[in-house]
C-alpha cells in the first residue's frame, strides 16, 4: 500500500511535470491527455481538454507524485488542487477506507470500475481532505 500524492494544474501541467523532472533529475515524464483515454459518445470530450494532462507520474527519490490538469468548467482553487492518492491490492482494505471516509463526508466519485483500476473512488472526507482510492493493478507505470 501506499498514499501519493496527486497535484492538479489549471492548464499548465505539462510545463510543470517538465519542470519538476528537470529539478528532480527523473526519467522523461510519460504524459496522458485527455483525448488518449477512451471516450464516451455519451460525454464529448470538449476541444479545449483535448491537450491537457489527464495523468502524469514522476518518481522522485522513491516517492510517487502524480499529476494532471483540471478539467475545464471544473472549480479550481489553488489549496484545493493537492488531494492524497490511497494505493492498494488490497480490494477489502479500499472498499474499508472508502467506506470509513466517506462516513460524514462527501463522496466526490463512487467506488467502481474504470478505464484503469477495476475499483477507483474518490471521497472528500468530513474534514475537507480529498482521498483517491485506487486499485493497485501492478501496472502504475503512468
Amino acid at each position: 500500500m501506499s498514499v501519493d500524492v496527486y497535484l492538479v494544474f489549471n492548464g499548465n501541467c505539462r510545463e510543470a511535470v517538465e519542470f519538476y523532472a528537470k529539478v528532480f533529475k527523473c526519467e522523461t515524464p510519460q504524459i496522458m491527455t485527455f483525448s488518449q483515454a477512451p471516450q464516451s459518445p455519451e460525454y464529448p470530450l470538449p476541444e479545449e481538454a483535448k491537450d491537457l494532462v489527464l495523468h502524469a507520474r514522476l518518481n522522485i527519490d522513491g516517492s510517487n507524485v502524480m499529476f494532471s490538469d483540471n478539467f475545464p468548467g471544473q472549480p479550481y482553487t489553488v489549496g484545493d488542487n493537492v488531494t492524497l492518492a490511497l494505493i492498494s491490492k488490497n480490494v477489502d482494505d479500499l472498499k474499508s477506507w472508502y467506506e470509513q471516509l466517506k462516513d460524514g463526508g462527501t463522496v466526490v466519485m463512487e467506488l467502481q470500475e474504470t478505464f484503469w483500476s477495476k475499483l477507483y473512488g474518490q471521497v472528500t472526507d468530513k474534514f475537507g481532505i480529498q482521498w483517491q482510492i485506487n486499485y493497485d493493478n501492478g501496472e502504475m507505470a503512468m
